[in-house]
């Protein structure tokens, strides 16, 4: 990557926490947010999620926004406040949000069926939150599905890299919704127990929801504000597969391309990689190929793996985000985020670790595949 892109803020919510700290001490301890669901009306309860403790009313008080906008705009508000304080910014001023999210404003739109919500748009969503924290000169949103928000990233920084902006705010945001949730249970890919990423005895996912959103910036932009960048983004890929709607190729093939992409960009080798946080989302199919793809690149051996979706359930159009913030997290603070839930070797599968590990680490592979195999990598390195 010619232009080094650093990330100077970032802010997140989820099931395991509201903000860094929250995260944080939730990844540390290994506490999990997957649990019964609570705000979603109609739900069954036989089926746990990953929902952000917090009703519309109160994550509307939080952030001061109102509380009849999408549940999806209000996390995306708590998340892009938390990222822009950390940063040194009042607002968006002279920047661009790139949002990505497929739910968008649906819990609306299910409260008046059949007719429609006005902010039922996945645009919509994201233009509310820029309107609402203020200043943004443009906002983009992304839709993906479960590669959304890793794809804003790239997108956000290819914008830098050609010289169009200097600084830009990137990531995504999902609410849980029933459409959204029987979406999936109509695939029969949803898990009745807290989802087992790469055991054999894996069943399916968690869904779960929450928003995340980062400040890239070129390195020179940072001096000049006398900001401190926490980590840089050193590398990306995106490939497509195309092998089926919703299914992975059995070889892995797009995430394989995407990962060698991202290791590329950034001049690293297989075996600079000192962790890799998997797209891991519980289902027989994903797991297995994504492991297929894993042991493609990393053939001398695979480094430490695991899916932080255990502790949040699978944020889909979010995750991207919501799993950068965890891997700054591990970067700045150096562990490695555990794998909760495994117990049972899978041939097929990666073995993953389940206990955090305290070790000094440096750059760190994340994967996050949509449907239709939209495949893309993160690597995020500690900032030199």
């Amino acid at each position: 990557m010619k232009e080094s892109i650093c990330i100077t803020g970032c802010g997140v919510v989820s099931a395991i926490g509201v903000g860094r700290k929250a995260s944080l001490e939730s990844l540390l301890h290994a506490r999990s947010g997957v649990g019964p669901v609570r705000y979603v009306e109609g739900w069954t309860p036989e089926f746990p999620v990953g929902e952000v403790p917090l009703s519309n009313a109160e994550l509307a008080a939080l952030c001061g926004a109102p509380a009849d906008w999408p549940r999806t705009t209000l996390l995306s508000i708590v998340a892009l406040q938390e990222a822009l304080e950390q940063a040194g910014l009042a607002d968006g001023s002279g920047m661009r949000l790139i949002g990505g999210t497929t739910v968008g404003g649906m819990d609306l739109t299910e409260r008046v069926y059949p007719k429609y919500s006005p902010n039922h748009g996945c645009g919509a969503s994201t233009d509310l939150a820029a309107l609402y924290v203020g200043g943004f000169e443009d906002a983009t949103t992304l839709s993906t599905a479960c590669s959304s928000a890793a794809n804003a990233f790239i997108f956000g920084a290819n914008l830098i890299r050609t010289g169009q902006c200097e600084r830009v705010v990137v990531g995504g945001s999902e609410s849980l919704s029933l459409y959204h949730l029987n979406g999936f249970n109509s695939l029969m890919i949803l898990d009745r127990q807290p989802c087992r990423p790469f055991d054999a005895t894996r069943a399916g996912l968690n869904l779960g929801e929450g928003a995340a959103y980062l400040v890239l910036e070129t390195a020179e932009s940072a001096r000049k504000r006398g900001v401190k960048p926490l980590a840089q983004l050193s590398g990306f890929g995106n490939a497509c597969d195309a092998f089926h709607q919703t299914a992975s190729s059995e070889d892995g093939e797009g995430a394989f391309l995407a990962m060698g992409k991202a290791l590329a960009m950034a001049g690293l080798k297989p075996s600079d990689i000192d962790y890799v946080n998997a797209h891991g989302t519980g289902t027989p199919n994903n797991d297995s190929s994504e492991s297929t793809a894993l042991k493609r690149l990393f053939t001398e051996g695979v480094p430490p793996v695991s899916s932080t979706k255990a502790f949040t359930g699978h944020t889909t159009s979010a995750s991207g985000s919501i799993e950068a913030v965890f891997c700054l997290l591990a970067l700045q603070h150096g562990f490695l985020p555990p794998q909760l839930n495994w117990h049972t070797p899978d041939p097929s599968c990666v073995t993953p670790f389940t206990s955090a590990l305290k070790q000094p680490v440096k750059h760190i592979l994340s994967n996050a595949f949509g449907f239709g195999g939209n495949d893309s990598s993160l690597i995020f390195s500690a900032y030199e």
